[in-house]
């Protein structure tokens, strides 16, 4: 069943920390009962699923293929991201998602930690993303991704630098 998209925020605090694992495909394999609260799915209804389960329609693609191919080279990735809840209702993270290794050095999991989102981090993301979805269904993910460079070429970044990029502001 397809979840419809509402007006409905729900609020992500200052005191929330929201911690997901994945494994390889991104299917979550943990979460903590906050993730749970905010995503109104039970652990029965999101274990052994993928992460995209919870994906908001708002969120452009390209924010996903950086956030892979930093992930997929062994990269930290900072990204902010609109969730959609089960009831239709949204919210905002800005998360920080690393790879684990066992200690021999091979891949254990995915490890996403997800909090609030600075208020100027918002202002900035919201119209980016929407430019971003609006390139896409007009273009392509090509489209896209040089709207996303020239955003990021105008804070000072680059696609290899989206990482900086993001903490900057969310620390702004």
């Amino acid at each position: 069943m397809a979840v419809t998209p509402t007006d409905v925020e729900q609020p992500v605090t200052s005191v929330d920390i929201i911690v997901s694992k994945g494994n390889e495909a991104g299917d979550i394999t943990y979460a903590n009962p906050i993730f749970f609260k905010l995503a109104g799915y039970t652990q029965g209804e999101l274990l052994d699923k993928p992460h995209s389960l919870i994906r908001h329609p708002d969120m452009p693609k390209i924010v996903f293929k950086v956030l892979w191919d930093h992930l997929k080279a062994g990269e930290d990735t900072h990204a902010f991201v609109k969730n959609l809840s089960k009831d239709g209702s949204f919210y905002w993270v800005y998360a920080h998602v690393r790879v684990a290794l066992n200690p021999d050095g091979s891949f254990r999991n995915y490890v996403s930690t997800r909090k609030s989102m600075s208020p100027a981090a918002r202002a900035a993301i919201e119209p980016l993303y929407k430019q971003l979805r609006d390139a896409e269904d007009a273009g392509g993910m090509e489209a896209s991704e040089k709207i996303l460079g020239e955003f990021l070429a105008s804070q000072g970044f680059s696609l290899a630098t989206f990482n900086d990029a993001m903490i900057k502001l969310q620390n702004s």
